[in-house]
This record gives structure tokens, sequence and C-alpha cells, in this order.
């Protein structure tokens, strides 16, 4: 088995390139298409294992299995946080026809008051021009 190991630069710690001539049953299922994520920090993407120690497989594909939920997660907070932005503003969107609606109650309400004034105004005035039609 070969290993070479070097530090690329400040911002990318170490890679790891490992090389084995036998295969293992655990070794090839590892090797299977590697898992890629694309949404994950560099730093917390899963390093190929050791390829002779089982420990170090079953390691790596904790890690895989972690960031595909980490992923999942992820997903489903920016799911949720666009959900809370569309039902806030539903929210508003209430808020403002029910301040709507409350202004044009309201507005009935006078009109409504209004009417009946004028209609009572009106029938007063009905009686009196009879009653001056009458006595002329």
């Amino acid at each position: 088995m070969i290993t070479s190991t070097r530090r690329v630069s400040a911002d990318n710690p170490e890679v790891q390139i490992s090389f084995s001539l036998k295969e293992t049953p655990e070794l090839k299922d590892a090797e299977d298409p590697l898992p890629s994520f694309p949404d994950l920090e560099q730093r917390l993407q899963p390093v190929l294992p050791c390829q002779s120690l089982k420990e170090s497989v079953d390691v790596y594909k904790d890690h895989c299995k972690m960031a595909n939920e980490f992923n999942q997660v992820k997903h489903e907070i920016a799911w949720v946080e666009d959900r809370k932005k569309e039902l806030i503003a539903e929210l508003l969107e209430d808020e403002k026809v029910s301040m709507e609606f409350a202004r044009l109650e309201e507005e009935y309400r006078i009109l409504t008051e209004e009417n009946r004034n004028l209609i009572t105004a009106h029938s007063e005035r009905a009686k009196q021009l009879e009653t001056l039609r009458v006595l002329s």
C-alpha cells in the first residue's frame, strides 16, 4: 500500500492519497462511486479512508452518512426558512386585508347612519311639504 500526504495550502488542510493493490469487500464499498458533497465546506468533506484498516473504512462510511444527513437537514432548514418567509408575507397580507375590512366596516357604519339621518330628514321635509300644500 502506498500513502502520500502533503499540505496544499493554509486554507486547504492535508490531502491524503492512498493506493492498494489488494481488494477486500469493505474497501469495494468505500471505493464505489465516491459520494460528492458540494454544499459541504471543504474542511468537512469526508477524507478517503486508510484502506487497510476496517475502522478507517467504517469511520469514512459514518462520515459520509453524517454528511448526507447534514445536507438533508441543511436543505430542510432552507425550505422551512422559505416557508416561514411565505407565511410571514401571507400574514402581512392578511393583516392589510383585515385593516382594510375594518376601515370599510367603519365607513359602512358611518354611511348607514348618515343614510338613516337623510331618510328621516327626507320624511320630515316631505311631511312639511305636504302640510304646506294643504295650507295653501
